[in-house]
Protein backbone atom coordinates (compact mmCIF):
# COMPACT_ATOMS: atom_id res chain seq x y z
CA UNK A 1 0.00 0.00 0.00
CA UNK A 2 1.13 3.03 -1.10
CA UNK A 3 0.38 6.70 -1.40
CA UNK A 4 -0.18 8.43 -4.83
CA UNK A 5 3.05 10.07 -4.62
CA UNK A 6 5.10 6.86 -4.06
CA UNK A 7 5.41 7.20 0.02
CA UNK A 8 4.58 5.22 2.15
CA UNK A 9 1.37 5.93 4.32
CA UNK A 10 3.38 5.26 7.11
CA UNK A 11 5.83 7.67 6.86
CA UNK A 12 9.82 7.13 6.14
CA UNK A 13 11.38 5.05 8.21
CA UNK A 14 15.43 4.40 8.86
CA UNK A 15 16.66 1.54 7.10
CA UNK A 16 16.70 -1.83 9.11
CA UNK A 17 20.52 -1.41 9.49
CA UNK A 18 20.50 1.94 10.63
CA UNK A 19 21.95 3.27 14.13
CA UNK A 20 19.55 4.61 16.53
CA UNK A 21 19.45 8.49 16.98
CA UNK A 22 18.41 8.05 20.94
CA UNK A 23 19.40 5.64 23.65
CA UNK A 24 17.37 3.26 24.87
CA UNK A 25 14.71 3.75 27.30
CA UNK A 26 15.36 2.38 30.30
CA UNK A 27 13.72 2.24 33.74
CA UNK A 28 16.31 4.65 35.18
CA UNK A 29 15.88 6.81 32.41
CA UNK A 30 12.11 6.27 32.52
CA UNK A 31 13.08 7.52 36.30
CA UNK A 32 14.97 10.60 35.51
CA UNK A 33 12.55 11.80 33.63
CA UNK A 34 9.63 11.65 36.04
CA UNK A 35 12.12 13.20 38.50
CA UNK A 36 12.99 16.17 36.22
CA UNK A 37 9.06 16.58 35.38
CA UNK A 38 9.34 15.32 30.94
CA UNK A 39 6.11 13.56 30.20
CA UNK A 40 6.68 10.29 29.26
CA UNK A 41 4.51 9.02 26.09
CA UNK A 42 3.20 5.94 25.79
CA UNK A 43 1.26 4.17 22.64
CA UNK A 44 -0.17 0.81 22.05
CA UNK A 45 1.26 -1.55 19.66
CA UNK A 46 -0.08 -5.21 18.45
CA UNK A 47 2.28 -5.72 15.47
CA UNK A 48 5.64 -5.38 13.96
CA UNK A 49 4.97 -2.37 11.47
CA UNK A 50 3.29 -0.16 13.75
CA UNK A 51 5.78 -0.86 16.17
CA UNK A 52 8.58 0.20 14.22
CA UNK A 53 6.76 3.47 13.39
CA UNK A 54 5.98 4.64 17.04
CA UNK A 55 9.90 3.83 17.76
CA UNK A 56 11.37 5.98 15.07
CA UNK A 57 8.34 8.41 15.63
CA UNK A 58 9.90 8.75 19.75
CA UNK A 59 7.64 7.24 21.61
CA UNK A 60 9.28 6.29 24.61
CA UNK A 61 6.91 3.27 25.91
CA UNK A 62 5.12 0.72 23.75
CA UNK A 63 2.59 -1.02 25.53
CA UNK A 64 1.32 -4.38 24.11
CA UNK A 65 -2.64 -4.05 25.63
CA UNK A 66 -5.39 -6.60 26.16
CA UNK A 67 -6.80 -3.53 24.58
CA UNK A 68 -5.75 -5.91 21.50
CA UNK A 69 -8.96 -8.26 22.59
CA UNK A 70 -10.85 -5.40 21.40
CA UNK A 71 -9.34 -3.48 18.26
CA UNK A 72 -7.65 -6.26 16.57
CA UNK A 73 -9.69 -9.61 17.67
CA UNK A 74 -13.26 -7.78 17.98
CA UNK A 75 -14.54 -9.01 21.24
CA UNK A 76 -16.39 -7.25 23.32
CA UNK A 77 -13.97 -6.97 26.16
CA UNK A 78 -10.69 -7.75 26.68
CA UNK A 79 -11.47 -10.02 29.33
CA UNK A 80 -11.30 -13.34 26.17
CA UNK A 81 -7.82 -12.21 25.45
CA UNK A 82 -5.25 -15.28 26.19
CA UNK A 83 -1.74 -15.39 27.58
CA UNK A 84 -0.64 -17.18 24.48
CA UNK A 85 -2.94 -14.15 22.60
CA UNK A 86 -0.42 -11.99 24.35
CA UNK A 87 2.99 -13.71 23.97
CA UNK A 88 2.45 -13.89 20.19
CA UNK A 89 1.33 -10.07 19.84
CA UNK A 90 4.72 -9.56 22.64
CA UNK A 91 6.71 -11.54 20.12
CA UNK A 92 5.78 -9.44 17.46
CA UNK A 93 6.48 -5.79 18.60
CA UNK A 94 9.72 -6.62 20.05
CA UNK A 95 11.02 -7.69 16.60
CA UNK A 96 9.43 -4.63 15.37
CA UNK A 97 11.30 -2.16 17.78
CA UNK A 98 14.45 -4.18 17.23
CA UNK A 99 14.23 -4.02 13.82
CA UNK A 100 14.50 0.05 13.30
CA UNK A 101 15.22 1.25 16.23
CA UNK A 102 15.19 -0.58 19.09
CA UNK A 103 14.94 2.01 21.67
CA UNK A 104 11.46 1.87 23.08
CA UNK A 105 10.33 0.28 26.62
CA UNK A 106 8.09 -2.71 25.97
CA UNK A 107 5.58 -3.22 28.21
CA UNK A 108 3.39 -6.46 28.15
CA UNK A 109 -0.39 -6.42 29.51
CA UNK A 110 -1.21 -9.86 31.99
CA UNK A 111 -4.53 -10.74 30.72
CA UNK A 112 -7.73 -11.09 32.86
CA UNK A 113 -6.85 -14.53 35.29
CA UNK A 114 -3.01 -14.83 34.72
CA UNK A 115 -2.13 -13.49 37.74
CA UNK A 116 -5.10 -13.56 40.01
CA UNK A 117 -4.67 -17.30 41.45
CA UNK A 118 -1.16 -16.50 43.23
CA UNK A 119 1.73 -14.36 43.20
CA UNK A 120 3.24 -17.37 42.13
CA UNK A 121 1.26 -17.89 38.54
CA UNK A 122 1.55 -14.17 38.03
CA UNK A 123 5.86 -15.29 38.36
CA UNK A 124 5.57 -17.86 35.82
CA UNK A 125 3.07 -15.99 33.55
CA UNK A 126 4.78 -12.61 34.02
CA UNK A 127 7.87 -14.64 32.76
CA UNK A 128 6.23 -16.23 29.58
CA UNK A 129 6.30 -12.23 28.57
CA UNK A 130 9.40 -11.06 29.42
CA UNK A 131 10.74 -14.05 27.68
CA UNK A 132 8.85 -12.73 24.45
CA UNK A 133 10.78 -9.57 24.74
CA UNK A 134 8.73 -7.41 27.32
CA UNK A 135 10.85 -5.24 29.52
CA UNK A 136 7.83 -5.09 31.75
CA UNK A 137 4.66 -6.46 32.58
CA UNK A 138 1.29 -4.70 32.86
CA UNK A 139 -1.41 -5.84 35.94
CA UNK A 140 -4.87 -4.02 36.60
CA UNK A 141 -6.44 -3.25 40.12
CA UNK A 142 -5.34 -2.81 43.89
CA UNK A 143 -5.65 -3.59 46.98
CA UNK A 144 -4.82 -7.30 47.06
CA UNK A 145 -2.58 -6.49 43.72
CA UNK A 146 0.30 -4.99 45.95
CA UNK A 147 1.39 -8.48 47.13
CA UNK A 148 1.81 -10.15 44.03
CA UNK A 149 3.60 -6.57 42.22
CA UNK A 150 6.13 -6.63 45.42
CA UNK A 151 6.44 -10.67 44.67
CA UNK A 152 7.31 -9.90 41.08
CA UNK A 153 9.50 -7.21 41.56
CA UNK A 154 11.99 -8.59 43.97
CA UNK A 155 12.64 -11.21 41.01
CA UNK A 156 13.61 -8.42 38.73
CA UNK A 157 10.23 -8.04 36.86
CA UNK A 158 9.70 -4.73 36.59
CA UNK A 159 5.85 -3.92 36.56
CA UNK A 160 3.31 -1.06 35.67
CA UNK A 161 -0.18 -0.82 37.52
CA UNK A 162 -3.41 0.17 36.49
CA UNK A 163 -5.87 1.32 38.57
CA UNK A 164 -9.17 3.87 38.11
CA UNK A 165 -11.20 2.02 35.00
CA UNK A 166 -9.74 -1.34 34.73
CA UNK A 167 -11.70 -2.89 31.92
CA UNK A 168 -10.62 -6.60 32.83
CA UNK A 169 -13.33 -5.94 35.79
CA UNK A 170 -15.69 -3.87 33.92
CA UNK A 171 -18.99 -6.33 34.02
CA UNK A 172 -17.96 -5.89 38.34
CA UNK A 173 -17.64 -1.91 37.46
CA UNK A 174 -21.00 -2.17 36.12
CA UNK A 175 -19.62 -0.66 32.78
CA UNK A 176 -16.79 1.56 31.48
CA UNK A 177 -17.37 4.39 33.99
CA UNK A 178 -15.16 7.13 35.54
CA UNK A 179 -13.80 5.84 38.77
CA UNK A 180 -12.74 7.64 41.98
CA UNK A 181 -15.91 10.11 42.16
CA UNK A 182 -16.76 10.97 45.92
CA UNK A 183 -14.45 10.85 49.29
CA UNK A 184 -14.31 7.53 49.61
CA UNK A 185 -14.08 6.27 45.89
CA UNK A 186 -11.49 8.81 45.48
CA UNK A 187 -9.30 8.19 49.05
CA UNK A 188 -9.45 4.42 48.45
CA UNK A 189 -8.05 4.45 44.81
CA UNK A 190 -5.84 7.47 46.09
CA UNK A 191 -4.55 4.89 48.95
CA UNK A 192 -3.88 1.67 46.80
CA UNK A 193 -1.81 3.74 44.37
CA UNK A 194 0.47 4.76 47.08
CA UNK A 195 0.46 0.61 48.10
CA UNK A 196 1.45 -0.12 44.65
CA UNK A 197 4.09 2.22 44.72
CA UNK A 198 5.68 1.06 47.52
CA UNK A 199 5.16 -2.64 46.73
CA UNK A 200 7.59 -1.39 43.84
CA UNK A 201 5.22 -0.32 40.49
CA UNK A 202 7.69 1.82 38.80
CA UNK A 203 4.67 3.45 36.38
CA UNK A 204 0.94 3.67 37.09
CA UNK A 205 -1.95 3.81 34.01
CA UNK A 206 -4.62 6.01 35.42
CA UNK A 207 -7.81 5.71 33.11
CA UNK A 208 -10.94 7.62 33.51
CA UNK A 209 -10.15 9.06 37.04
CA UNK A 210 -11.19 12.81 37.74
CA UNK A 211 -8.40 15.26 36.64
CA UNK A 212 -7.94 17.22 40.26
CA UNK A 213 -7.89 13.45 41.86
CA UNK A 214 -4.84 12.03 39.31
CA UNK A 215 -3.36 14.72 39.93
CA UNK A 216 -3.25 14.51 43.51
CA UNK A 217 -2.11 11.21 43.06
CA UNK A 218 0.64 12.07 40.57
CA UNK A 219 1.86 14.41 43.64
CA UNK A 220 1.94 11.23 45.87
CA UNK A 221 3.70 9.14 44.01
CA UNK A 222 7.47 10.37 43.71
CA UNK A 223 8.69 6.85 42.97
CA UNK A 224 6.30 5.89 40.10
CA UNK A 225 5.29 7.61 37.38
CA UNK A 226 1.54 8.24 36.45
CA UNK A 227 0.69 7.34 33.15
CA UNK A 228 -2.87 8.83 32.13
CA UNK A 229 -5.47 8.32 29.67
CA UNK A 230 -8.72 9.90 30.09
CA UNK A 231 -7.27 11.53 33.75
CA UNK A 232 -6.22 15.20 33.17
CA UNK A 233 -2.73 16.57 31.77
CA UNK A 234 -1.26 16.46 35.11
CA UNK A 235 -0.01 12.67 35.10
CA UNK A 236 3.34 12.18 34.47
CA UNK A 237 3.00 10.78 31.24
CA UNK A 238 -0.07 9.63 28.71
CA UNK A 239 -1.43 7.03 26.79
CA UNK A 240 -3.51 6.29 24.06
CA UNK A 241 -4.67 3.39 22.25
CA UNK A 242 -3.39 3.27 18.65
CA UNK A 243 -6.38 2.96 16.94
CA UNK A 244 -8.28 5.42 18.95
CA UNK A 245 -5.68 8.22 18.02
CA UNK A 246 -5.26 7.12 14.39
CA UNK A 247 -9.34 7.54 13.97
CA UNK A 248 -9.59 3.87 13.04
CA UNK A 249 -11.24 1.91 15.74
CA UNK A 250 -14.67 0.10 15.02
CA UNK A 251 -16.97 2.23 17.21
CA UNK A 252 -17.11 5.66 18.69
CA UNK A 253 -14.11 7.44 20.13
CA UNK A 254 -14.06 8.01 24.36
CA UNK A 255 -14.08 12.18 24.87
CA UNK A 256 -10.95 12.04 25.90
CA UNK A 257 -9.32 10.73 22.46
CA UNK A 258 -7.86 13.16 20.05
CA UNK A 259 -7.68 11.93 16.18
CA UNK A 260 -4.03 13.26 15.66
CA UNK A 261 -4.48 11.60 12.48
CA UNK A 262 -6.64 14.15 10.92
CA UNK A 263 -4.01 16.85 10.55
CA UNK A 264 -1.31 14.56 9.72
CA UNK A 265 0.17 13.00 6.54
CA UNK A 266 0.91 9.81 7.76
CA UNK A 267 0.89 7.74 10.73
CA UNK A 268 4.22 8.26 12.05
CA UNK A 269 3.09 12.23 11.76
CA UNK A 270 0.66 11.36 14.00
CA UNK A 271 2.41 9.87 16.10
CA UNK A 272 5.47 12.53 16.33
CA UNK A 273 2.27 14.97 16.50
CA UNK A 274 1.17 13.08 19.48
CA UNK A 275 4.17 12.55 21.38
CA UNK A 276 5.24 16.92 20.47
CA UNK A 277 1.74 17.57 22.32
CA UNK A 278 2.24 15.40 25.34
CA UNK A 279 5.77 16.44 25.71
CA UNK A 280 4.18 20.19 25.46
CA UNK A 281 1.30 19.15 27.90
CA UNK A 282 -0.91 20.16 25.48
CA UNK A 283 -2.65 17.04 25.12
CA UNK A 284 -4.97 16.61 27.07
CA UNK A 285 -6.46 19.30 27.52
CA UNK A 286 -8.00 19.46 31.53
CA UNK A 287 -10.77 21.52 30.99
CA UNK A 288 -12.15 18.36 28.42
CA UNK A 289 -11.51 15.75 30.71
CA UNK A 290 -12.89 16.85 34.22
CA UNK A 291 -15.46 14.62 33.98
Amino acid sequence: MTQQNGASPYGTLPPASAPATRKPVSLPRLQEMHARGEKITMLTAYDATFAAVADAAGVECILIGDSLGMVCQGLSSTVGVTLETMRYHVESVTRGVRRVQGTAWIIGDMPYGTFHESKEQAFRNAAVLMQAGAHMVKIEGGGWTAETVRFLVERGIPVCAHLGLTPQTVHALGGYRVQGRGDEAAATLKRHAVELQDAGASLLVLEMVPAALSAEITQALPRCATIGIGAGVDCAGQVLVLHDMLGVNLGKNPKFVHNFMAEAGSVRGAMEAYVKAVKDGRFPVNAQHAW
